[in-house]
């Protein structure tokens, strides 16, 4: 349904994903599958339910309201803990999305992510903040999960904007078919257009994709003339090496058109409880934070090539 699509979040007031104060519209799935993901309940484009153990009470009532009998009985859960038992409420084989038990639970333990809105109803919300895009230079970023991945609602929902007078962004991971990246185009004002790592090998094995399409469509979008930043997310054990980074500064300095910036995005793991709300284990969920400092001579490196380059992608710096 191209007028509505599931929405996971509408974050407002956010200064990291584009220029000014921004509202950020998160959509719901995602093609890659990335082992570092923040956002995990974006992947999946079915609407999923959080359970978050710190609230229930173990009363249920939404054990008597699923239809497919997928609620576990209850459990003491200082008691599994005791005995090292990763218990998760919700038995995933069998749950059939029907949010029957997220209606029914009184202490707000069962979160349902993914809600259907229209574009009317996300531009409206979005334009309630037009002072503050006027003063700050802010506007509108279409996120997910991969914008791209719902290209029709995607253009409807820009076009929108677009016709409100509102500054975009997309943030993309560029895997899709130039085709659809080229519709989009028309209504953005800045692609924030993520590189997550050069070899393609290493790529499949944390993305899921090899990364062929990404860096060939990378290319073509810096021959279009529309204002690029390049992100980087900087993931331990997967492209923070010097090597790893001299290898994307070699790949960026070759492309055909030009990048207008670099956001060096440092590692958190500020998301692992959404990995245990929603039953999923998350193999980074040890990794302690990247502290932005650590990418201070890396930047350097960057900014001698040539690229303007920021740690953590602040929108409130000098993009030209």
């Amino acid at each position: 349904m191209a007028n509505a699509c599931l929405i996971t979040e509408i974050q407002r007031f956010a200064i990291n994903d584009g220029p000014g104060f921004r509202t950020n519209v998160f959509l719901k799935g995602c093609p890659l599958k990335c082992v570092w993901c923040h956002n995990p309940e974006t992947i999946d484009a079915k609407a999923q339910v959080f359970w978050k153990k710190r609230l229930c009470v173990q009363c249920g009532a939404c054990m008597e309201a699923c239809p497919t009998e997928a609620i576990q009985p209850p459990i003491d859960p200082v008691l599994a803990q005791s005995e090292g038992v990763d218990y998760y409420k919700i038995d995933l084989d069998r749950c059939n999305h029907s949010m029957q038990c997220a209606a029914v639970c009184p202490y707000g333990a069962l979160e349902i992510t993914g809600k259907l809105l229209t574009v009317k109803e996300i531009l409206d919300e979005v334009e309630s903040d037009l002072p503050f895009y006027k003063n700050s230079g802010g506007g509108m970023t279409l996120s997910g999960g991969e914008p791209t991945a719902h290209p029709d609602f995607a253009e409807k929902l820009l076009a929108g904007a677009k016709a409100r007078g509102l500054h975009t962004c997309l943030d993309t991971n560029g895997y899709c078919s130039w085709d659809i990246l080229q519709r989009l185009l028309k209504y953005i004002d800045i692609v924030l257009f993520d590189l997550k790592h050069t070899d393609p090998e290493k790529h499949k094995q944390w993305t899921g994709v090899d990364n062929a399409l990404i860096m060939k469509n990378l290319a073509r979008l810096t021959q279009t003339g529309v204002e690029t930043w390049v992100r980087i997310p900087v993931i331990p054990g997967f492209n923070d090496s010097i090597e790893d980074h001299q290898a994307a500064v070699e790949f960026l300095n070759g492309l055909p058109g030009k990048i207008h910036r670099v956001d060096l995005l440092p590692y958190h793991n500020w998301c692992q409880d959404k990995y245990g709300w929603l039953g999923l284990d998350w193999p980074l969920g040890r990794v302690e934070a990247m502290e932005p400092s650590l990418l201070e001579i890396p930047k350097e490196y960057y900014e001698m090539s040539g690229l303007k380059t920021t740690i953590g992608g602040s929108g409130f710096e000098d993009a030209n």
